[in-house]
Formats: C-alpha cells, sequence, structure tokens
C-alpha cells in the first residue's frame, strides 16, 4: 500500500507548471535541500538525486520549462535490500550550470572585480534571518519554494495514527528560510538536529492541513482531512461507549450493594418493619435489581422522582451499616 507521504509527493511531482518564478523557486528548494555542486579539475556542474521516477521527470521539467536545458539522467541500481533505482539529474556544462546558479541566488558578483563568489551558509547566521524570506518577494513563488523543499526531504507520517511533518535541511540557514516562509503564511513551525541534517517539522492535524493547502496539494487535503473527520468521529464513539461503559459498571455496583444491604435487612429486620416508603423502594429494587434510580422511580406506584429514591436508598444502606457496626443486630 503507498504511503499517505508518497502519494502527496507524486500529486505535487505532476502538477503543471506555469510560471516560470514558481518553477524556479521550486528548482531552488530542491538544489537547497539535496543538490551537490560538482567541481573536478576538468568539468564544474550540478548534481541532483532522487530515487523517485516522478521526481526525476519533475526535475528534467523544471530544467526545461527555466533554462531551456536538457539534463542528463541516469541511474544506478541497489543489489543489496529494497534494490532500488536511485536516478541522478546532472548540468555538467560549466557555462549552463553557472548560469543556473546565478539565477536562482547561489551566488553574487565579487563587487571589486565582478567574479562570480558562491554564497557560502553558515550555521551561526543570525537568528534574524528567520524573518526574512530571502527574496521570494511573491506568495505564488513561496508556496513552490515549499513544495520543492518537501519534494526534496519532506517526510510525513500516517494521518491515521499521528499528525508529523517534517523536511530535512542540509544546513541551519535553510531550515530557518523554509521557516521564514511558513511564517508568511502564519504557520510556526520549529526545528532540531538530526545527525547532519536540520529538521523542520509540524505537529497537529490544524498546522499540517494547512501546511497542504499552501502546497496547493489539493487531493492530499481531501485525502486527509477525510481521515481526519472519520478519526474524530471514532474517537468520539470510542469516548462516549467508554463513558457509557463506565456509567452501567457504576450502576451495577451501586445496585449490587443495594441488593445486598436491603437482604441483610430482610434478615435482621424484615421488610415490612421498616418505613413504608423505605419499604417500598427495597421492594423495588429486589424486583429490579438491573435498573436505573431513575427507572426504579418510574416503575413506583405512585410514580417517584429520582432524587427521592436516592435519598430513600441512602437511608437504607446507612441502616444496614449500622447493623453491621453492631454486628448484625438493630441497636
Amino acid at each position: 500500500m503507498t504511503s499517505f507521504a508518497r502519494r502527496l509527493k507524486n500529486e505535487l511531482a505532476r502538477s503543471t507548471i506555469t510560471k516560470r518564478c514558481c518553477a524556479c523557486a521550486e528548482l531552488r528548494a530542491f538544489m537547497q535541500m539535496s543538490g551537490t555542486l560538482l567541481l573536478r579539475k576538468n568539468t564544474q556542474g550540478i548534481m541532483l538525486q532522487t530515487r523517485s521516477a516522478a521526481l526525476a521527470r519533475r526535475l528534467f521539467s523544471l530544467f526545461k520549462f527555466c533554462f531551456g536545458l536538457s539534463p542528463q539522467i541516469f541511474f544506478r541500481r541497489k543489489k543489496q535490500l529494497q534494490k532500488n533505482n536511485t536516478f541522478f539529474i546532472q548540468v555538467m556544462d560549466k557555462k549552463k550550470a553557472w548560469r543556473v546558479l546565478s539565477e536562482l541566488g547561489f551566488f553574487d558578483f565579487h563587487p571589486q572585480n565582478g567574479r562570480p563568489v558562491l554564497k557560502v551558509h553558515s550555521s551561526s547566521a543570525p537568528q534574524d534571518r528567520e524573518k526574512e524570506p530571502s527574496d521570494l518577494t511573491e506568495k505564488c513563488c513561496r508556496r513552490a519554494y515549499l513544495a520543492g523543499a518537501f519534494l526534496a526531504s519532506g517526510s510525513m507520517s500516517n494521518p491515521e495514527t499521528s499528525y508529523h511533518l517534517e523536511i530535512a535541511a542540509p544546513d541551519e540557514a535553510y531550515a530557518r528560510e523554509i521557516i521564514a516562509v511558513l511564517s508568511c503564511f502564519a504557520l510556526p513551525a520549529r526545528y532540531f538536529r538530526r545527525k547532519d541534517d536540520f529538521v523542520v517539522y509540524l505537529k497537529g492535524a490544524e498546522k499540517i492541513g494547512e501546511f497542504l493547502r499552501i502546497i496547493a496539494a489539493s487531493t492530499a487535503l481531501l485525502d486527509f482531512e477525510s481521515i481526519r473527520v472519520v478519526k474524530g468521529v471514532r474517537n468520539q464513539i470510542n469516548r462516549l461507549v467508554n463513558c457509557e461503559t463506565a456509567n452501567l459498571t457504576k450502576t451495577a455496583v451501586a445496585s449490587w450493594e443495594q441488593v445486598s444491604n436491603i437482604r441483610l435487612l430482610e434478615e435482621a429486620l424484615g421488610l415490612e418493619n421498616l418505613r413504608p416508603s423505605l419499604a417500598q423502594v427495597a421492594r423495588l429494587r429486589l424486583k429490579f435489581p438491573e435498573a436505573t434510580l431513575q427507572e426504579l422511580a418510574s416503575a413506583a406506584v405512585p410514580p417517584l422522582t429520582k432524587s427521592s429514591i436516592y435519598h430513600r436508598m441512602r437511608r437504607i444502606n446507612a441502616l444496614a451499616q449500622k447493623i453491621r457496626e453492631n454486628g448484625g443486630k438493630h441497636g
């Protein structure tokens, strides 16, 4: 059975590419999360990798749409365990690779000699970076950036069991950038370090549902809300059943104690020697041992109130307790 996260990624990977700015934002996020810059002696280029054929096709389409490039795609098959294919998408032409990096904002130009200088993101980036979501000024581009980040390194638990979504960033600055973009949609998030990654996470059905709405995953959002509603109804039913079971158990225990006390009074005194009002309630309880107080009140002739049954039963219990304390004799 396909996981919810995989279905979500497949939906995002098959979404229509319409605007270049959004396509660039999505590609930029993917490169930040899982891209590699190849700096070799005779060649320089960009490499991205994924285990999903749908994502490989998506990356090819993004490069084609944004820059008119047709990157090389090849795959490697593992020989052990699950034997999954790993797809590699490469742009190995130096000029083309630097053009992509330049337009996606991965380097600046030196103010003196005009040469390109690669931006280096430090883990000690200032905290106020979270308030500045880079240069993604358009809301549509921010949505595309979040979709690309999730496609690259996002994961999500099965909503039938728990509500947890996360995106693993290779650098703390990128984690803060994701949080900054999320904050533009009034969606607070946090991050923590896991080995070499910085993991941005969302918890709770409301936040995750809003995230799915932001990245325009409409089918996944409908499925998520459907699961959420069914889960909520199931939990409500379980609470009601548990509450009803607890009430029935409480009623059964109280009834058993009342019957036991009445039997004691019957042996020690005889029910005919009790006050008529107490004898009436005692005989009703013996006749209907599993009935609730309200049902006993309705069965009385003439009908009584639940309160009167309760108070008379209390006097019966107190009288039985007094007999026990006196060793079975009425004092």
